[in-house]
């Protein structure tokens, strides 16, 4: 027995000897050498608190706007019909499209030589400023002194799903955080009740980047947006279970905590401060949130305002409720509404005719009240209300297959689409940018998707350049390499 102890003792030692650690271990320590240079698939940079990685912090200088209402018509609206006054594409409707528009050129559905099309809407000048804005938007032509058009915006994805999330996160690939996750890491939230970033969706689908387009990519994922449901509860298992009070749900929740406190205190890992967070935000949220998410309390002008549905999917009940969570901190609301691919090839409803007109009748209202809410409320000089999608539309018709499509409908076009931007430090009454005289590329102060992200950063107060996350052995950021501030737009 004492051999057998002696010999035990002497096993236990030699494996604690620096010698057996230096024969054994070099791969470990190769790996651990690597991981310090590389920064493993994380960061040193930590923006966060064991206590609450969302409390409010400071930008890189005072950015005029306190949060973003970003509103993705997905599917992509047709520039030409909306905001973008060609009378010169009328006077060439029907003719056959010039070969310089197509030679070297990639479209989604065009094939063979497409005949070119006229605006399907009539035009004015409205505001003091004069904007062209077409009668597709009654409502949003009271409010034209309020906007910044930026035309001759340009991307380089021609597809949906890549297109929105080069808009969103800065790359056409998956793994990339979003807009919304830069801001809510950057800033983090004025209440501590509800998420930073929340996501509100309509049209009957989300949008076909899917829920990457609010991911948190390589950044913690509390910073990630949550979205909110139309119908029943606003976020699932918000309720307590069956059987379960708030006391034993609280007792349970802090033992949770003291578990990943320990755990972060030793591994160090942002993911667990994330799941920290995570917990309490959930059980802060189930009183927070039904109260927030209910517009039935909202007064009946409000609700005359908005065009409000109460009980069904609608994007104006949900312009409201990006007003109600902007009132209440929340740093970032993303709007997605589906349904504005006009082709034109399935139904009247696909087209830039009357398709369009119907699509646009659903959220003209809505946007209008919400600029208008915001305004009265003075909240608007701090609250930065983004509204586009992730492409534009072809001045030419589409001829899927070669063939004329059954009603009048545009491609994908990546050369030239016009968002618009109103609010936190965004001059009002003026449009930025110029395309040619059909409509087919931008002439002048053209801008790229990486510079609307680059502009957003800025009414943030971020600069761009320098707002930026280690992952993976370089600096990352939402403009990655390229992008410049439309400084014209400022106010």
């Amino acid at each position: 027995m004492k051999n057998l102890q002696q010999e035990l003792l002497f096993e236990k030692l030699r494996y604690e000897t620096r010698r057996h650690f230096l024969k054994q271990c070099t791969t470990g320590l190769g790996m651990m050498a690597m991981g310090s240079l590389l920064q493993s698939c994380g960061s040193t940079q930590q923006n966060t608190s064991v206590s609450n990685p969302l409390s409010p912090k400071m930008p890189h200088f005072a950015g005029k706007a306190k949060s973003v209402i970003y509103l993705h018509m997905a599917g992509a609206p047709s520039q030409l019909e909306l905001f973008d006054y060609k009378p010169d594409l009328m006077k060439l409707d029907g003719q056959s499209c010039p070969p310089s528009f197509l030679e070297g050129k990639k479209f989604a559905f065009i094939r063979g030589v497409p005949q070119m099309m006229g605006p399907q809407a009539q035009f004015q000048q409205v505001g003091k400023s004069g904007a062209w804005m077409s009668d597709k938007m009654p409502h949003l032509q009271s409010v034209a002194d309020d906007i910044s058009f930026i035309k001759a915006m340009y991307t380089d994805q021609f597809n949906h799903a890549p297109a929105q999330l080069l808009l969103h996160t800065g790359s056409a690939r998956l793994g990339r955080p979003s807009t919304g996750t830069w801001a809510t890491y950057g800033l983090g939230s004025e209440n501590q009740n509800l998420p930073g970033y929340m996501v509100l969706t309509s049209g009957g689908k989300n949008p076909d980047g899917g829920k990457a387009l609010w991911g948190s990519g390589f950044l913690p994922s509390v910073y990630q947006g949550v979205q909110c449901r139309n119908q029943g509860e606003p976020v699932l298992y918000i309720s307590d279970p069956t059987g379960i009070n708030r006391d034993i749900r609280k007792s349970t929740i802090d033992a949770i905590t003291e578990i990943n406190k320990e755990s972060y205190e030793e591994f160090h890992d942002p993911e667990t401060l994330a799941r920290i967070s995570q917990y309490e935000m959930a059980f802060r949220m189930q009183t927070t949130v039904p109260e927030v998410m209910d517009i039935t309390k909202e007064p009946a002008y409000i609700h005359e305002m908005y065009g409000t549905q109460l009980g069904k999917e609608s994007f104006a009940n949900n312009c409201l409720l990006a007003r109600k969570l902007v009132e209440q901190g929340v740093r970032f609301v993303q709007l997605f509404d589906w349904g504005w691919d006009s082709h034109g090839g399935g139904s009247e409803d696909t087209d830039v005719a009357n398709g369009l007109t119907k699509k646009c009748s659903t959220v003209d209202k809505a946007i209008t009240a919400l600029i208008q809410d915001l305004k009265q409320r003075g909240l608007l000089d701090e609250t930065l209300i983004v509204w586009g999608a992730e492409f534009g539309r072809t001045p030419m018709a589409e001829n899927r297959e070669g063939k004329a499509a059954a009603f009048k409908g545009r491609d994908h076009h990546t050369e030239a689409f016009t968002v618009w931007m109103a609010g936190g430090g965004i001059k009002g009454g003026y449009s930025h940018g110029e395309t040619d005289p059909v409509g087919y590329v931008g002439i002048k102060d053209r801008t790229s998707v990486f510079d609307l992200q680059a502009t957003i950063m800025h009414c943030l107060g971020f600069n761009h350049e320098e707002f930026t996350y280690p992952f993976q052995g370089r600096n990352f950021r939402l403009t990655d390499t390229s992008g410049k501030v439309i400084q014209s737009v400022l106010s």
